[in-house]
């Protein structure tokens, strides 16, 4: 390993504890915020820690690509850090349009959880940059795997929001409130979500601070979480589409064949049938509220079962570059 390397490694190591801590003390402020501090006013502490969390991990992925030679998206540590990448961008551009703090509570613990894992638990052998396996030398590698991950990111994002309408609805119907109407949510405006800072597990409380003491408030408010959901969702899905596509001409020009029903692609296509019936649903039949929310909810665990355990404990075409959990029991136990 000549010296070069060796500084790029520290560089990575450096930066990816920066990131770590950024993402925790950012996290700290969301949640410090919601729970003791809901009455105060917007700042934009949360939003400029997502910003120093974007370009942290941009810097990385540059620094992998510059070491490596090739986009930094052919193991789990690359995908991974690419992955918080695309959490950080959807943020910044909802935060930025919709001036709420809500989604930063939403995020945070999400992408803190991904670095730690990330940073802490993969062994250092996997965080190495190695050549590309011949499956890999392709042009298609950064068009169907970047168009994944931001696919995985919009859907887990969009997936979040809708556990948390859930949790509020039920927070508010167990304390005997009535239950939010069926309104016609794509008539709501996303941007009256800026008439709301956070989300306070007891008070739920508003950007003046006030109480939402209305139903009215507490209906607003559902339907923005739902709107906001549905369209996180529904631009996850066209890059989903768009990613398994890709991959179908990707896996024609190298395997000859543009399906083989490799258990990657088998969870792929129940994901993707998951997050459709979903869209169905909303879409023809007008479904709103808890029964999108609920399908939503279950669509998160499907996309972590296809991003990751797919690779932890199966095997198939797309286990090159990733690991197998024989390695693991073999380095941990």
């Amino acid at each position: 390993m000549n010296i070069m390397n060796i500084q790029f490694l520290h560089m990575q190591s450096f930066l990816s504890n920066l990131c770590f801590l950024v993402s925790f003390f950012t996290t700290i402020y969301y949640w410090t915020k919601v729970i003791f501090f809901s009455k105060t006013s917007t700042t934009f502490l949360g939003f400029w820690g997502f910003c120093i969390l974007n370009v942290g991990i941009a810097i990385q992925l540059v620094f992998r690509w510059v070491e490596s030679g090739h986009f930094p998206l052919s193991s789990l540590y690359e995908s991974l850090l690419f992955l918080s990448w695309s959490f950080t961008l959807i943020y910044l551009v909802v935060e930025n349009f919709l001036k709420t703090e809500f989604i930063g509570v939403v995020i945070s613990p999400l992408i803190l959880c991904v670095l730690g894992f990330t940073g802490f638990s993969l062994p250092t052998d996997l965080q190495l940059s190695k050549p590309l396996v011949p499956a890999l030398q392709s042009n298609w590698l950064f068009m169907h795997v970047s168009v994944m991950m931001l696919s995985y990111a919009g859907l887990l994002i969009g997936s979040l929001v809708a556990f948390s309408y859930l949790i509020i609805s039920r927070v508010s119907n167990s304390k005997g409130e009535d239950a939010v109407s069926q309104t016609e949510v794509l008539s709501v405006p996303i941007p009256l979500a800026s008439n709301f800072l956070t989300v306070s597990p007891s008070t739920f409380a508003s950007q003046t601070g006030e109480p939402f003491e209305t139903s009215s408030q507490k209906e607003n408010l559902l339907s923005i979480l739902d709107n906001l959901s549905y369209r996180t969702i529904g631009i996850g899905f066209c890059f989903l589409t768009l990613g398994i596509l890709s991959g179908a001409v990707w896996a024609n020009e190298t395997w000859g064949t543009y399906w083989s029903w490799d258990p990657k692609e088998t969870w792929a296509l129940i994901t993707w049938l998951t997050f459709a019936c979903y869209l169905h649903t909303r879409l023809i039949y007008g479904w709103q509220g808890v029964k999108p929310a609920a399908i939503a909810s279950f669509g998160f665990i499907l996309v972590w079962v296809c991003y990751l355990g797919v690779n932890l404990l199966g095997k198939g075409l797309h286990t090159y570059g990733f690991f197998s959990m024989i390695y693991l029991l073999q380095n941990y136990l």
